[in-house]
């Protein structure tokens, strides 16, 4: 579901609005929040007189940009890369498109890992009984006492 770009203030106008209003309208918790401004995310938030923060529309759609990152398991950094990308309107979508297929890379060759991982626990529980007896392939392969193919007898 795309999420709107704008934000409405606290009075129901599009305008700049407090950290608990920006971080319903995004997603992101107010301390995310804040570690993303931390990290130059969002770049210079305005503060009232008093000192609180306040967030602009924009600001707001960035936070749900850099949400949507996270939720793609980008890395802080890829995901800093990409807000220059985005804010860069001459940008080459070859830069993008490379940051992109760099993190697919990395996802496949964690899937296969998991893969193996799954494959590796199923041989391990299908030769475990499970019954009362203490022998235990599972605690064997654990201390690196044996192979796949034991029998828990």
């Amino acid at each position: 579901m795309p999420l709107p770009t704008e934000s409405k203030g606290q009075n129901g106008n599009a305008g700049p609005i407090a950290i608990g209003e920006a971080a319903r309208q995004s997603g992101v918790s107010a301390k995310m929040l804040r570690h993303y401004e931390s990290l130059g995310l969002l770049g210079q938030v305005n503060r009232t007189d008093s000192g609180y923060r306040q967030y602009s529309p924009g600001d707001v759609h960035t936070l749900r940009f850099i949400k949507r990152g996270r939720d793609l398991g980008f890395s802080m950094a890829e995901i800093s890369e990409l807000v220059g990308l985005w804010h860069n309107r001459s940008r080459a979508s070859a830069s993008v498109k490379r940051i992109a297929q760099k993190h697919m890379d990395e996802l496949n060759t964690r899937m296969a890992a998991m893969q193996a991982m799954q494959r590796s626990l199923q041989d391990l529980l299908q030769n475990c009984h499970g019954d009362a007896r203490p022998d235990c392939p599972i605690l064997d392969d654990l201390a690196g006492k044996g192979s796949t193919g034991a029998n828990c007898h």
